[in-house]
């Protein structure tokens, strides 16, 4: 090979290891890149895992910061919490799962008089068997172990309940335990000593307190049997002296006793009342009662004050609502009464109106109540309104000073209305007047519905003569729901005038201005007019003496209850006159004489009330005897064989109670049953039930009048006795 050759050979090599090692020169470059790259990247994991865990060296110490503190706070809380605890008097303990101490106040320890071996560690039964050994406790009569056994069944139990315990020095403990979750369970020892004591004096205490309304109720039952005996005897005697011969200036003296003594009645009442509302034993006795006819008979109690001062009494009971109802009728009344009667006794001129109207409950026999009593008297101040059904309670001033009463009248009916499950309410205006109202719910006894079968075909125009719209409005109201056409006027000579037009009756009022009812009937018959007159008449009594009363139909009182005025109507197409104006036990059944008088015996100690008894019967047709004690009745009763007894329940010997249940034993020996009836001056809360529990039949409460004796008496008068009043006789309105 030549040397050209050669050095061109040794050349290609030399180039082809430059290009080799610029090859690994550029492989090792970019292995150098890479490691580089590398090296950074863990430089940067290096740097930031420092980073975090400086991080987390930094939260750990401040958590381990934190701990310290809270670790500290926690200290110093159960440090407070304990010092807080040791300050109280009650004892405090805490006891584990196993029922051993963990810890306890000063208080706590202080029981067990220094005991060392009381102390966090000892167990409940332990402790138990240190105060029984010890005598800390006063377990009485009760041996240790069965008290122990009863505290720790009561310990063991998931909720124990609080009990008492009594120290050796009188001192009383209340232990109260709550168990935890976790069983552990927070014991808490109340000294009650003074409570338990406060107790014993609120106890003794309600024990007089007790003992004196014993005491109060017995004087007030005794004050009212006292009062009401002899005030029998001046109410009594003035009703009957009232019945003789007197002159105008005679006839006011008897006419004050009796008002008087009525009055002083009154008040004994209001305060018998309030007294049994107020001990809260008074007690309804519901019974069904004709709601229209109760209103009625309180309008009648007050229609001679009312027809004294000139003002007239209406009443509008809602045509469709019913009238009898189940309630204490006796109690409606009361309340009627107070408010009809505060109304009359405040108005001095115009009228006081009674409304009733009412809702049917919705698939129920309920119906809720509403009844209003208006009046156009002197009204009452705004800012005394709401004091008016406080006890005790008038508005106080210079225009009713005039009134007299005890103030308890509307704080009563309020409570009884309360009673009763009802509102009161009252809206007033000074001089314009007053509007008392009360809302009750009553279950209804019947249906509200008049039967009008009875109703003559050829009435079809009533002519209505009253000067009050109302009056006028209540009337045409009641006839039209009988399917007449009413047509009111306000006097007689617009009547008059009216009369060329037809109408088929006249229902008039008794005063009216101008020309009253009696001289229109007059002037009807002297100008030939022959329609039939019925006349309304607050005075019926009145209106009989007048010579002009053969000239009309008949007389019905005023205000007129809708089945009263349909019954008269109704005998207009009889041509029968309508005898009502009286009340029933007035009027003498006609019946055929029978051959024996009816045999009464009444028993009453007191001779006066002998007297006024055989006075107010004197005129009746009976075969009267009295027993002056209890065992006198009894053998009258087997004597005389009475066929009817009033019995006085306070008499010597033997008292009414007693003598009637003798009697109803001798009547279970096959005897006929008489029946008796309770006259006593005793009228307390639980009277009335006693004496009817011991077999009596009805309790009439002293002084006596005449309408209730005569109203028993012809209740029960048998069929083969003599008719009791003779025919020339009337009984007391």
């Amino acid at each position: 090979m030549s040397l050209a050759n050669k050095l061109a050979q040794e050349r290609r090599q030399r180039l082809a290891a430059e290009r080799l090692l610029e090859q690994k020169q550029a492989e090792l470059f970019a292995a150098n890149r890479k490691l580089g790259l590398h090296a950074r990247k863990l430089s940067d994991e290096i740097v930031e895992t420092r980073a975090e865990v400086k991080t987390v060296r930094d939260e750990n110490q401040r958590v381990k910061s934190d701990l310290t503190v809270a670790h500290q706070k926690v200290e110093i809380a159960e440090r407070r919490l304990w010092h807080s605890i040791e300050t109280i008097q009650d004892g405090f303990a805490v006891f584990d799962v196993e029922s051993l101490m963990i810890a306890a106040n000063k208080s706590y320890l202080a029981v067990f008089d220094g005991l060392e071996e009381v102390a966090p560690g000892i167990s409940y039964v332990r402790i138990l068997q240190l105060i029984t050994e010890e005598g800390i406790i006063d377990i009485g009569d009760q041996a240790a172990a069965d008290w122990r056994a009863t505290m720790i069944e009561r310990w063991q139990s998931p909720s124990p309940d609080p009990t008492v315990i009594r120290l050796w020095n009188g001192q009383y403990i209340k232990l109260i335990d709550q168990r935890g979750h976790g069983g552990d369970v927070v014991s808490l020892a109340l000294n009650i000593t003074e409570t338990v004591r406060y107790e014993k004096e609120l106890k003794k205490a309600r024990e007089r307190a007790e003992a004196a309304n014993r005491a109060k109720s017995s004087f007030l039952a005794n004050m009212s049997h006292e009062i009401r005996t002899p005030m029998n005897g001046v109410v009594g005697m003035a009703e009957l002296l009232r019945d003789t011969t007197l002159d105008d200036e005679q006839k006011l003296y008897v006419d004050t006793i009796k008002n008087s003594g009525e009055a002083l009645l009154v008040i004994i009442n209001d305060v018998l009342d309030y007294s049994k509302i107020e001990a809260e034993k008074l007690v309804l006795h519901p019974e069904p009662f004709d709601l229209e006819r109760c209103i009625h008979e309180v309008v009648l109690l007050l229609q001679p004050v009312a027809r004294d001062k000139g003002i007239d009494i209406l009443v509008e009971y809602d045509l469709f609502l019913p009238t009898v109802f189940l309630g204490d009728p006796g109690r409606i009344r009361q309340v009627l009464t107070n408010l009809l009667g505060n109304a009359v006794k405040f108005t001095l001129e115009g009228h006081v109106l009674v409304r009733v109207v009412g809702i049917q409950q919705e698939n129920s026999p309920e119906t809720q109540l509403h009844v209003t009593i208006e009046d156009t008297g002197i009204g009452i101040a705004a800012d005394k309104v709401g004091h008016i059904f406080g006890e005790f309670n008038q508005v106080e001033n210079e225009r009713n000073r005039q009134f007299e009463g005890t103030g308890l009248g509307l704080a009563i009916s309020e409570k009884l209305i309360r009673l009763m499950g009802g509102e009161i309410w009252v809206d007033s205006e000074e001089g314009v007047g007053s509007c008392f109202g009360f809302k009750v719910t009553l279950e209804t006894r019947d249906t509200g519905t008049d039967d009008t079968t009875g109703l003559s075909h050829h009435l079809h125009k009533i002519m209505v003569i009253d000067e009050l719209d109302v009056n006028r409005l209540i009337l045409g109201k009641q006839i039209e729901a009988l399917g007449l056409k009413a047509v009111g006027f306000a006097n007689a000579a617009q009547a008059l005038e009216a009369l060329d037009q037809s109408f088929d009756a006249i229902v008039s009022d008794h005063n009216l201005p101008g020309m009253d009812g009696l001289e229109l009937a007059r002037k009807l018959h002297e100008d030939g007019v022959d329609v039939p007159i019925i006349l309304a008449s607050q005075n019926p009594g009145a209106a009989e003496q007048d010579p002009a009363f053969a000239l009309i139909q008949s007389v019905m009182p005023k205000p007129t209850p809708r089945r009263v005025l349909f019954r008269h109507l109704a005998a207009l197409g009889t041509g029968q006159r309508r005898e009502e104006t009286r009340p029933l036990a007035a009027q003498a059944p006609k019946s055929i004489p029978r051959s024996r008088p009816m045999r009464i015996l009444a028993a009453e100690d007191n001779k006066t009330n002998q007297l006024v008894f055989r006075k107010m019967i004197k005129a009746l047709d009976i075969d009267l005897k009295f027993a002056g004690n209890g065992i006198e009745a009894v053998q009258q009763y087997q004597d005389f064989a009475p066929d009817l007894v009033f019995m006085d329940i306070s008499m010597p010997k033997m008292d009414g109670k007693e003598a009637t249940e003798k009697i109803r034993a001798i009547e279970g020996q096959g005897g006929p049953h008489v029946p008796i009836v309770a006259l006593t001056a005793h009228a307390m809360d639980g009277d009335r039930e006693a004496v009817l529990a011991a077999g009596l039949d009805h309790y009439l409460t002293k002084p006596l009048r005449k309408v209730e004796i005569f109203s028993m008496i012809a209740r029960y008068r048998p069929d083969d006795t003599r008719e009791i009043v003779p025919q020339d006789v009337q009984t007391p309105a």
